[in-house]
Parts: C-alpha cells; structure tokens; sequence
C-alpha cells in the first residue's frame, strides 16, 4: 500500500519542512518529490502537509504518518539486509555535537548497533566546529553537527533540519538595557558563539562574558542560575529556559543548520557511515524533539 520511495520522500519533506530542500537531499527533481507526497496522500486518503505561501507543515495525520514511515522503512531495510546476506563490519568513528544529547539520538544508536553487531561504534561528543575539525583531519568517519544556516558549499554536508537560533536565558532574567549584555557562551570555534558576537557587534550593544564552558549542561545550568543570556536553537530549548522575547532587544541571529557529513574513508567504514547516515535521515524529525 505505501510505497518505500514515497516514504522516503515523505520523510524528508517532513524534517526539512521544505519541498525544495527535501528533492535536494533526494537528488530528485522537485516534481517529482510533490508527485510522491501526493501519491502518499492519495494512498492515504488523507492530507499530510498544509502547504502555503509561508512554508509547509505536518498535518495532524502527518504527524501519525511519521511512526509509521519510519517502522514500514526499517523493516523493508531489515528484510533487504537478510535475503541479500551483507552484514556491516568494522569500526565508525561517529560525532555529534551535545545539542543531541537530549533528544532521541540515542535511540538511533541504539537500534543501528542492534541492526549491525558487527560495527565498532565509537561517539566523540564535542563543539561543532571541533567535529569539522577532526573530519577533515580523518579523525573522525561521521559526523552530526551545527552549521551557518545556508553555508552550503564544496563538503557542506547533508542537511538533516533547519532551525534558528535564538537568545535563552531564566525566565526570572532582565536586562539591564544600559549595562553589557552577560552572554554566556562555548569557547572558540563554537559556531553559536562566533554567531552571538557577530550580532551585538553589528547592533552596536555591548557585551560581556558570564560564563564560558565547552559543556552544554555546565552552560544550561549557567543560564538557569540567572548568569546571562545564550543563544541556542530554538527546536533544542533545554528545560527550565525560554526564549528572550523581542523586548529584551536582542539582535536576530538568523538560521542554523544541522548537516551530517562524512570522512573519506572507503570500503567497509563507508559502507557503516552510509547506513548510520540513512538511519539518522529517516528519524531526523527525532532530533528535534525531547525524550
């Protein structure tokens, strides 16, 4: 009844929020990408994206659509590894930036060891400008990390979602607005940070530095003490902070994109970074959203 590359598609739209973005990922054209989500809701009987001028969303029944895309897919691809005989082997080095740490990635994980025993798992949790870093010195086989929303370019990456970011801080906090904003921040290269200096910077606003750590829950704790202010993604809010409203007068600081991309190891740790990579594809709407 559903077809495995409609689901595909489907899951795509769904995380990316964007026909455009989603036939890109694909490698598909753009008609083709709508002909399979219509096919889908045909098949259906139901919508599964309000679309408009402004952007796409799920529907409530594409919210339902999500569980079951990603079941029927996982055991189409269990049932094609079986009456084909391959079993991954060898070892992946795989980061992933701490934003992801309290999301569902570990349940990813988990499945994919569950589904490829053979593969030597190995998780560096850091910044994601040390991810890139040590991905491009063959440290590392995969990564899941942070990029300026848009960067594109030669290695982009693979865009899993797009989000923005935004200032955070405890719902008690007020800004003094003739006193430096107390901004608390991860050390250099982190790209949140690079971005948060570049804005009041460019707003003119001055600023000073609360609290610096590499550890996002030493940050959180930091933020929720009433230390200062920190921006962060919006989908990722942490428990017990909010988002500033406009009336703190905070300079936007745009987009952010979550991008996985690989080493250029070959052979088997490319065969295990290409099958980590599809799982983490098909539950991305699942790194958006709290455990």
């Amino acid at each position: 009844m559903y077809e495995p590359s409609q689901l595909r598609t489907f899951l795509a739209v769904a995380q990316t929020l964007s026909f455009t973005q989603a036939a890109r990922r694909l490698g598909l054209r753009q008609s083709t990408v709508s002909q399979h989500v219509r096919r889908l809701e045909e098949a259906t009987g139901r919508p599964l994206f309000v679309r408009d001028t402004h952007g796409v969303e799920l529907t409530e029944d594409g919210e339902a659509m999500l569980g079951f895309a990603r079941t029927i897919l996982e055991a189409h691809e269990r049932a094609a590894a079986f009456f084909t005989g391959t079993r991954l082997r060898g070892r992946l080095r795989f980061g992933a930036s701490e934003d992801f740490v309290t999301t569902r990635l570990p349940e990813i994980l988990e499945a994919f060891r569950r589904e490829h025993p053979e593969v030597d798992l190995e998780l560096t949790v850091e910044l994601s400008g040390t991810l890139q870093s040590r991905l491009e010195a063959g440290r590392l086989d995969l990564i899941l990390a942070k990029r300026r929303g848009g960067e594109e370019g030669d290695g982009g990456g693979e865009l899993v979602w797009q989000d923005v970011l935004v200032w955070i801080g405890s719902p008690r906090l007020r800004l003094d607005p003739d006193r430096p904003v107390p901004l608390i921040v991860f050390p250099p290269p982190g790209i949140t940070r690079a971005r948060a200096l570049e804005a009041l910077q460019a707003q003119g606003r001055p600023w000073r530095i609360a609290c610096t750590s590499s550890s996002l829950s030493a940050n959180v704790a930091a933020a929720r003490a009433g230390l200062g202010v920190m921006a962060h993604t919006r989908g990722l809010l942490p428990p017990g902070l909010v988002e500033l409203p406009a009336r703190a007068g905070l300079p936007e600081l745009g987009a952010v994109d979550f991008v996985l991309r690989k080493g250029r190891r070959r052979g088997a740790t490319q065969d295990a970074a290409d099958a980590l990579a599809t799982a983490i594809l098909a539950g991305g709407d699942r790194l958006h959203r709290p455990r």
